[in-house]
């Protein structure tokens, strides 16, 4: 597996898939051809489909101007390898001189058919949870031991950046109001919520916290703010909404956030490697179910819970998202996308409370549940996968 650094992007919204990925793919190819008379790019299905409202024509044009550059819609030709297909081409007098057919494969990454990713780039000799978590038992150490024993101490002073990142786009958006762009004339509600929340009790208050956290994310992502993938940008308000809560509220130490976040990094790393965290390849479960599974992971760490008590609440925290479709209306990261996010963050905290009054045995293991994403992502309609041709998209 590569870096957690993968999974942990800090970049501008709303869509990891649609404007991350798409971005780098304009500067690396205008890189390569810079003498170019004007540029042509081709976008093929999720990415035509919904890459207006994702502004993925809009970062595109951004890093290849003041070259003209003619962006080709076409929605209807899904490439084999995966929706989120482009084609670049440089073109000198009208006739293209040289072409590149890229992948936007989630969480900002960029893939070619054919083509591994370099050896140097794999830190990870182990790629699923049970041989990690045996590793881990039988050393004595605990997850996030055994990403710094890969990764090296570096690891977490970029970790730092990330929380430093996640704490601003919480504060940030919690300031934020007015309605978000897009034409849906959605108004946020984060700063609305955070406010009530200061006149409920006990329980209440804690949900309606951790819903304007994730909500104040989320918003911040949609209006184009700068967020971490966790792993996407369509599920960047889980994690830190739940983290920020626990320091909030238990006193934690920034130090043992930074921790739970190289955890909760290595879940999401070992879906990436066995499955997919593309709401275009396999729906939203991968993307906001993923999250919710990191962000379980993560809490129960901080609670003081075992290796396998953490395995079983990443374990129910992708489970219980399983078949989740990516359906959002208008292309926008907006609905369903926000809410699931601030529904996700409650849901993190209650796989953990479960898993920490068990013992960590149970039946199903987090890599079979990894297993059968990839299948149900598969199994499910192209209207279901982030196309916004089906299921609450439709009028």
């Amino acid at each position: 597996m590569e870096s957690i650094r993968k999974i942990y992007k800090i970049g501008n919204g709303p869509s990891s898939s649609h404007t991350i990925g798409p971005r780098k793919a304009a500067i690396a190819f205008r890189k390569k051809h810079p003498d170019s008379n004007s540029f042509r790019v081709t976008l093929y299905g999720s990415l035509a489909a919904t890459g207006a409202g994702h502004l993925t024509d809009a970062a595109i044009l951004q890093e290849l101007k003041p070259i003209h550059t003619e962006i080709v819609w076409n929605p209807d030709v899904f490439l084999p390898f995966h929706p989120n297909g482009m084609k670049f081409e440089a073109m000198k007098e009208g006739n293209a001189v040289a072409e590149w057919t890229v992948f936007s494969i989630g969480g900002g990454d960029l893939a070619e058919e054919g083509v591994a990713p370099p050896e140097s780039q794999k830190v990870y000799n182990m790629n699923t949870l049970q041989e990690i978590m045996a590793w881990c038992n039988g050393s004595g150490k605990t997850y996030w031991e055994y990403v710094e024993d890969c990764e090296g101490k570096e690891i977490f002073d970029y970790l730092e950046t990330v929380w430093q990142t996640m704490v601003a786009a919480i504060e940030n958006g919690l300031e934020e109001e007015g309605v978000l762009p897009g034409g849906l004339n959605l108004r946020r509600k984060a700063s609305t919520y955070f406010t009530k929340a200061k006149s409920f009790n006990n329980s209440l208050k804690s949900r309606a916290l951790i819903y304007s956290y994730a909500l104040a994310v989320s918003e911040h992502n949609a209006s184009g703010g700068s967020i971490v993938t966790a792993p996407t940008c369509g599920s960047s308000g889980v994690l830190p909404a739940v983290l920020y809560h626990l320091r909030k509220k238990h006193e934690y130490r920034d130090s043992k956030i930074i921790k739970a976040l190289a955890t909760a990094g290595l879940i999401g790393n070992i879906v990436k490697a066995n499955a997919s965290i593309s709401g275009a390849e396999v729906g939203c479960q991968g993307e906001v179910g993923v999250a919710c599974s990191m962000a379980a992971a993560a809490a129960t760490q901080l609670f003081g819970g075992s290796n396998n008590q953490i395995e079983y609440a990443a374990e129910m925290g992708l489970e219980h998202h399983l078949g989740l479709t990516c359906d959002p209306i208008c292309g926008l990261v907006q609905v369903p996308c926000i809410e699931r996010n601030a529904f996700a963050a409650v849901r993190a905290l209650d796989s953990c409370s479960y898993a920490s009054l068990s013992d960590g045995r149970h039946l199903i293991r987090f890599d079979k549940v990894v297993k059968t994403m990839k299948q149900t992502g598969h199994d499910l309609p192209s209207l279901y996968k982030e196309t916004s041709r089906g299921g609450l998209a439709v009028d």
